[in-house]
C-alpha cells in the first residue's frame, strides 16, 4: 500500500513539475517578418527575370514596345481611330494568345469575337490594362508578365504556371 502511495506521489510530483515549465515564448513578428521579405525578394526576383525574357524576346523579333509601371509591354501596330476604350466600355474584339515560346493557347475569330467589360473582371489584369490604351480599330500585341496574367499556377488548362503570355488582338467596336 505504501508502495502504491509513493509510485503515485513520484507520478505526481513529475507532472506538477512538467507542468510548471513556463511556456515556450515566440519571438514576436520577427519570424512572419523574415519569411514576408524573403517572399518579397523571390517575387521581385520572378518579376525580373519574366521582364528580362521579354525584353530579349522583343529584341530578338526587332519589335519596338512600350513598357507600363506595371510590367506589360505594348506593341501598336495599328493606331485606331474610333472610340477610345474605357472603364465600363463593353469591348468586342479578335485575339490569338501565344506562350513566349509560341505555343497557341486561345483565340477569338471575327465570327465569334471575345466581348468584355472593362472593369468587371474576368481577364487577365494584364490585358484589361491594355486594353485601356486602345482605341476602336487598333491592332495591337501585349506581352502580358505572369503576374499580370495567371501567376505561378496558370489556368491549369493550356497556360503552365509562370507564363509569359502574347496577346495579338483587334479591337472590332468599343460600345
Amino acid at each position: 500500500m505504501i508502495s502504491a502511495f509513493r509510485f503515485l506521489l513520484v507520478i505526481s510530483s513529475i507532472l506538477l513539475l512538467c507542468g510548471c515549465d513556463p511556456p515556450v515564448q515566440e519571438q514576436e513578428g520577427s519570424g512572419d517578418t523574415q519569411v514576408s521579405e524573403q517572399f518579397i525578394r523571390v517575387n521581385q526576383y520572378m518579376q525580373q527575370r519574366h521582364q528580362d525574357h521579354i525584353s530579349a524576346f522583343l529584341e530578338r523579333v526587332d519589335w519596338s514596345a512600350e513598357v507600363t509601371p506595371s510590367g506589360l509591354w505594348i506593341v501598336i501596330e495599328k493606331p485606331g481611330e474610333g472610340r477610345r476604350i474605357a472603364e465600363n466600355a463593353r469591348v468586342s474584339y479578335t485575339f490569338q494568345s501565344t506562350l513566349l515560346d509560341g505555343t497557341p493557347c486561345y483565340q477569338a475569330t471575327y465570327e465569334n469575337p471575345k466581348q468584355i467589360t472593362i472593369g468587371k473582371g474576368g481577364m487577365e489584369s494584364g490585358l484589361e490594362q491594355g486594353l485601356q490604351k486602345l482605341s476602336e480599330g487598333a491592332e495591337a500585341v501585349f506581352l502580358i508578365p505572369p503576374h499580370l496574367a495567371h501567376g505561378n499556377f496558370g489556368d491549369r488548362k493550356k497556360i503552365p504556371g509562370n507564363s509569359v503570355l502574347i496577346y495579338r488582338l483587334q479591337v472590332l467596336k468599343v460600345e
